[in-house]
């Protein structure tokens, strides 16, 4: 799959391209990868941008350890790596470090440790231990991070750096993590990225968003990610996910992939390979190889399809999952 190049990016492309390197100080490959689809990279950008970018009630380094705390339960080495290094460069210190080893006894903080506890269940059962009026900030980091883990981990490598030397890794990490602080203590307006896509309804799983602009970014998003998958992902595959994802816990499916053969039995020939693809994605991405990707490319070899694909299985499984959370904070 080749993203848009920045210097062919035009229309609504072009658009989210801008905002992201005045908002994130660099065109970050997450985003990037979704754009052989527009409304769908709009959709990415607008979910990510209004939760974790936006200067909200909730501090940014708080954000970032409940992205960092996500991506390590869905084993998303990449994210961990990028947003623990963030929360470094944020002051995080050793409590960014005992976040992303996953030993959230070492965390010193008691609050951020409880919080860093609660994102890290994979289905976000646990009670929120934060106020009512923060859940759609910090409910919207996760929700917007089991999507973001799933399409890094189909698209991108488990790391954002070349293979270097355990020494080397550390200093870049270190590097990469102040200048990423330095844009995170930016103030980010709200609002901005919501013109990239038009008005939705605001559908029950978003509940726990309240009437807020958070809620409304993620009804935009979610519109334009379902009617992108419309065309590429059959009605019987879109019943079978949401069918298990309504029963499932969070525990890894299976060892090897050949779980999501056996839930595709009876699904004619010619759904298969998308099926496998979605099932894969929504339950364990990290799965997710040359088998599934391949045999969806034979049948349907777009970029486009196969990033609206996978976004529409990722947006699928985090909704699911942020169904889950208790309602929202009323009108902010």
């Amino acid at each position: 799959m080749t993203p848009v190049e920045p210097s062919s990016a035009t229309g609504l492309v072009g658009q989210v391209y801008r905002q992201v390197e005045r908002d994130f100080g660099m065109l970050a490959p997450p985003v990037a990868l979704h754009s052989p689809a527009p409304p769908v990279l709009a959709a990415a950008w607008t979910m990510l941008r209004e939760t974790l970018l936006v200067t909200g009630t909730v501090p940014r380094a708080t954000k970032e350890a409940v992205a960092a705390a996500v991506s390590a339960a869905n084993a998303c080495p990449y994210c961990v790596e990028i947003h623990g290094a963030a929360l470094t460069g944020l002051g995080g210190g050793p409590d960014a470090q005992a976040i992303t080893a996953g030993r959230l006894d070492d965390v010193a903080d008691p609050r951020l440790r409880a919080i860093a506890g609660w994102a890290r269940d994979p289905v976000l059962r646990g009670a929120a231990p934060f106020p009512a009026e923060q859940l759609p900030e910090l409910g919207g980091v996760a929700v917007v991070f089991h999507y973001i883990n799933r399409m890094v981990s189909v698209f991108l490598r488990p790391s954002p750096l070349p293979p270097l030397p355990a020494f080397t890794r550390r200093g870049t990490l270190w590097v990469a993590g102040r200048m990423m602080g330095a844009f995170a203590r930016r103030e980010a307006s709200p609002g901005p990225s919501l013109d990239l896509l038009p008005p939705a309804p605001v559908p029950p799983d978003l509940a726990w968003a309240g009437q807020t602009r958070i809620a409304d970014a993620f009804a935009r998003a979610g519109a334009a990610v379902e009617e992108a998958a419309v065309p590429v992902v059959p009605e019987r595959i879109r019943y079978l996910l949401l069918t298990r994802l309504s029963e499932w816990d969070g525990s890894p499916p299976g060892v090897s992939a050949s779980w999501a053969d056996a839930a595709l039995a009876g699904v004619p020939d010619d759904e298969v390979a998308v099926g496998r693809l979605v099932l894969l994605t929504a339950q364990s991405a990290y799965q997710v190889g040359d088998r599934a990707v391949g045999a969806f490319r034979d049948r349907d070899p777009r970029d486009a399809s196969l990033v609206a694909a996978v976004s529409w299985a990722a947006l699928t499984a985090a909704r699911c999952i942020g169904a889950r959370l208790p309602d929202g904070a009323p009108a902010v």
